[in-house]
């Protein structure tokens, strides 16, 4: 039984998930991964339902059914500062939450090995 590849690539979400997943089909991917927010900030760009529904209507037609959101660099619950552990709580539920509206989709997070931040 042979399987199907999944090969993608990461894509900027600066343009909406529509754009994200007509350039995945653009390049022939079948799934791609993108940043949930400014992956060294903390700035995460508003949801759009009609984008939603957009990007599920251009997914469908690709055969794109699976993605990766990957979290912040800046999402840091081990820190020693409160106000950091604090941000990566309330970034960590956001971005779950955001993920709602993409039902078939994987989290990826990067999680520091380091205290100093």
């Amino acid at each position: 039984m042979q399987q199907e590849l999944i090969i993608g690539c990461h894509l900027s979400s600066g343009k909406g998930y529509e754009a994200m997943a007509k350039t995945a089909q653009s390049i022939d991917a079948n799934t791609f991964a993108f940043f949930t927010r400014n992956p060294r900030g903390g700035a995460a760009k508003a949801i759009d339902p009609e984008d939603i529904k957009r990007f599920e209507e251009a997914c469908k037609e690709a055969g794109i059914d699976k993605i990766v959101a990957h979290g912040s660099y800046t999402i840091n619950p081990c820190s020693a500062k409160e106000s950091v552990r604090e941000f990566a709580l309330q970034a960590l539920v956001d971005d779950l939450a955001r993920m709602e509206h993409t039902p078939v989709s994987y989290t990826h997070l990067t999680l520091p090995t380091t205290e100093r931040v």
